[in-house]
């Protein structure tokens, strides 16, 4: 590596470093907002947030990438132009594109590292993001009982404290115990306690002092019932235990995340999409099932075939299911087979000598077989012998039909009457057949498509989730290529506004990250859609940008002065001098 490329990447990677960091800690800020309510005010420990906020600063870098490396390839050329470095390099033979090389391999392994990050760490990060997220939603917020409010924390019970001392000591306690689901039927009034955890705050013990109980019977609805059953207990000591389970956090499984894209890699989300279009497959071939079912008159003779695609794919996709429960069976079967052969090993011999003596005694005696034996399944195997079967003379070999007389079917063969046609039609029409069988095909016409219409809505939802799936997995290429995008608008932009620092290229940074947002949003929600395809809705934001960064690289190896006013007062003159001078002088 030469001294100007050591030059030139040493005074990017400090900027780079710090812009990402920058970066990730703003959208770190922005996702922890979302949850902010959820997550915080729960009495987690430390490295609880800790991991969860690891987790989301792995999981938004695909994000952050491609900012930070517009904002330091922005930065890093900007100040060489400003420091008139970059024209030092130009003037000693150099062009601009040899000086952007170094960075720009940079950005081609880190293109490459972000791709292999998108696929293989990300959605492991997200999968225990997802998890974690949940647990910490679902958890109960910190035991927080506040003087003068009633407290319903706490699972079956509501608890009111009038004075606090300190967060041992209690005054003038109330306790509705709710745990019958009753109603206010079980009241505990005391004069103080004293509230404290154990077993590392799994459970709360709560010293009542000088209180009495109150409790009823719930009337049952009858007018002569007798009274219900009320009892009054006065105590100088009290003691509840209160489960805490609740306010511990739970880990869900994480299995339980499997079906979401998110936590999926390339080659996971082209099995999720063989799923999905195996499932729209066999909606449409039961589509020309249940239309031929419906119309049996017109498919007597005629049927309503499915495309050799949909044919072809239904009979693939029942292969591989019987394959798959085939083999699924064979192993059930061997294990089993194994747990048999385990278990009755020590009486191998025994059971053969068992087995050869039961086949003979059922051989030489049939009709009685030993049921009591364990070896029932193999006697009642081996009990139907063809041997055994012997002609009986009750068995009926030969039909004499000589005294039958068998009527032959005539076939006419002359055209009906005109009177015979009349009395078919008045048959007919007087009778309804025409309006029945017009009501009944109206009637199958309208079943038939109330069928079509849930198949298709269960088709569009599937197209949709299928859609979903591509977009998931272009974006893991479309967003390593971000970084690359990037890369080729910032250098040649900074070495065009020729500035530094934090100024303007972090406004022009903001403006390009912007528009890539939301041509972003934009593409993806055009093959949400079906608009357009799943790839060109992914890719669309980067073949928008790719225009932007040619023309600034054009530019700067020309040496324009795109930010100057001359420069516009320049191409004012080129374009007046087309124009008539009459115009002009009018002007």
């Amino acid at each position: 590596m030469k001294k100007l490329d050591k030059l030139i990447l040493g005074s990017f990677l400090g900027p780079f470093l710090l812009t990402f960091l920058v970066v990730d800690f703003i959208l770190l800020i922005v996702n922890m907002l979302k949850y902010f309510d959820e997550i915080f005010g729960k009495g987690l420990g430390f490295f609880i947030y800790a991991e969860l906020i690891g987790y989301f600063v792995i999981s938004i870098s695909p994000m952050a990438l491609p900012l930070a490396v517009l904002l330091s390839s922005l930065m890093t050329f900007g100040n060489l132009g400003e420091h008139f470095e970059l024209t030092a390099i130009k003037s000693s033979g150099i062009s601009l594109i040899r000086a952007m090389r170094p960075i720009g391999i940079f950005a081609v392994f880190l293109t490459i590292g972000a791709y292999l990050s998108n696929n293989y760490l990300v959605p492991k990060v997200n999968l225990k993001t997802f998890s974690l997220l949940y647990d910490i939603r679902m958890k109960s917020p910190a035991l927080d009982i506040k003087e003068g409010v009633f407290y319903a924390g706490i699972p079956g019970y509501s608890i009111k404290v009038n004075e606090k001392r300190d967060d041992v000591r209690l005054k003038d306690i109330i306790i509705y115990n709710h745990a019958d689901q009753q109603g206010n039927l079980n009241v505990t009034l005391a004069d103080s306690g004293r509230m404290e955890t154990f077993f590392s705050d799994s459970y709360l013990k709560l010293t009542l002092y000088n209180g009495i109980n109150y409790k009823e019977d719930r009337p049952t609805r009858g007018i002569s019932e007798p009274p219900v059953e009320f009892s009054r207990t006065k105590f100088d000591e009290n003691v509840i235990v209160f489960d805490l389970d609740a306010f511990q956090l739970s880990r869900t499984p994480e299995d339980q995340w499997s079906t979401n894209r998110a936590i999926k890699n390339i080659a996971q989300i082209q099995v999720g999409l063989d799923s999905i279009y195996s499932l729209v497959n066999d909606l449409k071939f039961q589509n020309y099932q249940t239309a031929e079912s419906i119309y049996p008159f017109f498919t007597k003779n005629r049927k309503l075939p499915p495309p050799d695609d949909i044919k072809n794919r239904k009979q693939k996709d029942d292969e591989e299911r019987r394959v798959r429960i085939e083999r699924e069976r064979r192993e059930r079967d061997s294990i089993e087979n194994s747990k048999s052969n385990t278990d009755t090993l020590p009486f191998k011999n025994v059971d053969s000598l068992q087995s050869r003596e039961l086949k003979v005694n059922v051989a030489s005696n049939p009709e009685n077989p030993r049921l009591d034996s364990i070896f029932k399944r193999k006697i009642y195997r081996n009990s139907t012998r063809i041997d055994s079967v012997t002609p009986s003379s009750n068995i009926i070999t030969s039909v004499d039909t000589s005294g039958l007389e068998v009527k032959k079917k005539v076939i006419r063969t002359e055209s009906l009457t005109a009177q015979e046609m009349e009395l078919i039609d008045s048959i007919m029409f007087k009778r309804g057949y025409i309006s029945n069988a017009l009501t009944m095909a109206l009637n199958n016409s309208r079943n038939l498509k109330n069928t079509f219409n849930v198949k298709m809505a269960q088709i569009d939802n599937h197209e949709r989730e299928f859609r979903r799936y591509e977009i998931a997995w272009y974006q893991k290429y479309t967003q390593a290529l971000a970084c690359f995008v990037m890369f080729l608008i910032g250098a040649p932009l900074g070495s065009i506004i020729k500035k530094g620092g934090l100024g303007m290229p972090v406004l022009i940074s903001i403006i390009f990250f912007i528009m890539f947002y939301m041509l972003t949003i934009t593409g993806e929600k055009w093959a949400k859609e079906g608009v357009t395809s799943s790839f060109f809705g992914t890719i669309f934001s980067n073949l928008c940008l790719i225009p932007f960064g040619l023309f600034f690289l054009r530019q700067a190896r020309k040496d324009a002065r795109l930010f100057e006013g001359d420069f516009y007062v320049g191409i004012w003159k080129k374009v007046t001098s087309f124009l008539p001078k009459s115009s002009v002088k009018s002007d």
